[in-house]
């Protein structure tokens, strides 16, 4: 079990080397007609507009060469767009734009109007030598750019930097917050010194206390990242990248308490005596399953993360690595729900049972909470799904802490039930602590 913990104090170590994700709606960068070339149109982002008046605000450095070069903005809608990839010339590419901005100025806008629902478009610049064989007059200089992609706000002015997607998160993240701190204000004290105090309890509480430290981390790196992102379209990217880390760090450290208190049940149960049913089990073979899955979640959680770059910690597992992840949290799920099953069918002591029953809860909703979410995404629409997402499996990991806190914080339920035998619940500290208790 030693070992087990020193692995997720290592891998969520292991995190300080994230990498900033691409998350601005403030872009910023060169218009090149040889990247134009090669791609047939440079890709310069992606924004999802709503209402009727949203903005694209564009300032360029060298009006001069990009009149020369025939400079253009063209704006696809993404339906649109993915068809276009197959059997389409650069040319005929380009004629299907829904939008269209000639470069003629250093500042210029337009206005992305009647737009009947939220829609994800692609914007692209192409100038005169993007669709042309000949390469050798696409080496002109590259022309410096600002981009604002805009919504409209309540009043219907274009001043929101959130796309559809993104929308209403600044708002969760603040009352998160604000949540976590007035939580903070009243227990913070009683749950120190329930800590201090040890007892059966405090390996328990010592890993759940962290790992909710660590999701108000995120929370708080979050709010101060689209607190900045509201004003300027680009946000503080490294604490966007701190509230990944954090939430990562959570994720591992949850895993590693509930593998503490489920090996005995789901992996090596069959060879416990059924008056011992919930001992942590420290064989080679059941700490080497536990290391092995505390490694392959941190390696699925990277592996996502760096493929989707996107401004929040959930995403709808568009990808492999997601795929992967949701099945392997459905499989400790039912492992864990199996292993319970068993023990509650046997279990003759109704305050036993109860105990159980409760910590399947907590701990099912935990691995659960993401997948089923996940799935539901699919009843809703395409700029809707990363917030429910998002917002869903936040509050529901928050019901299950407060679940297990209430269980092991409990006169009723665990000291009672860790009082009718020194063996019977893992991670005590011994059983001298069994005959007074602690809260």
């Amino acid at each position: 079990m030693r070992a087990l913990r020193l692995l997720a104090v290592a891998l969520t170590c292991c995190c300080c080397c994230w990498p900033p994700g691409s998350r601005a709606k403030t872009l910023r960068g060169s218009f090149s007609s040889a990247a134009a070339r090669d791609a047939q149109g440079q890709s310069l982002g992606h924004f999802q507009f709503h209402g009727d008046h949203a903005l694209l605000c564009v300032r360029i450095n060298n009006i001069a060469v990009a009149v020369e070069k025939e400079a253009k903005l063209y704006l696809f809608q993404a339906q649109e767009w993915l068809t276009l990839q197959d059997g389409y010339t650069c040319s005929e590419k380009l004629s299907k734009a829904q939008l269209t901005m000639t470069m003629n100025q250093t500042e210029q806008n337009l206005t992305v109007s009647q737009i009947p629902y939220p829609q994800m478009w692609y914007v692209f610049y192409a100038d005169k030598y993007t669709c042309k064989d000949d390469n050798e007059n696409s080496q002109v200089e590259d022309v410096s750019f600002e981009i604002m992609l805009l919504n409209p706000d309540a009043e219907g002015n274009p001043l929101d930097h959130f796309s559809a997607g993104e929308s209403g998160l600044h708002e969760f993240f603040f009352l998160l917050v604000l949540v976590y701190f007035v939580i903070a204000c009243i227990y913070a004290q009683s749950l120190w010194q329930a800590i201090k105090k040890g007892g059966p309890m405090h390996m328990i509480l010592k890993v759940l206390t962290t790992a909710l430290l660590l999701q108000a981390g995120s929370a708080l790196a979050n709010y101060i990242h689209f607190s900045s992102y509201s004003k300027d379209g680009i946000g503080v990217p490294f604490m966007g990248s701190l509230a990944e880390f954090f939430d990562i760090a959570s994720q591992i450290q949850m895993l590693y308490l509930l593998l503490s208190l489920c090996m005995g049940w789901t992996i090596v149960r069959m060879k416990k005596s059924q008056s011992r049913p919930l001992q942590w089990d420290s064989t080679p073979a059941s700490t080497g399953i536990a290391v092995f899955i505390v490694i392959t979640q941190t390696i699925l959680l990277f592996w996502e993360q760096f493929e989707d770059t996107r401004p929040h910690s959930y995403h709808s597992h568009d990808s492999l690595a997601g795929i992967l992840l949701i099945i392997l949290r459905i499989c400790l799920a039912l492992s864990l729900g199996c292993g319970l099953y068993q023990i509650i069918t046997v279990e003759r002591s109704t305050l036993k049972r109860e105990f159980y029953i409760t910590f399947a809860k907590g701990c099912i909703l935990w691995f659960l909470c993401h997948p089923g979410l996940a799935c539901i995404s699919f009843m809703f629409n395409d700029y809707q799904r990363d917030k429910v997402i998002t917002i869903g499996v936040i509050l529901c990991q928050s019901v299950s802490m407060i679940i297990l806190y209430r269980l092991f914080l409990s006169h009723s339920l665990y000291w009672e039930v860790s009082s009718l035998s020194s063996v019977t619940l893992p991670l005590t500290i011994s059983s001298g602590h069994k005959s007074r208790p602690h809260f």
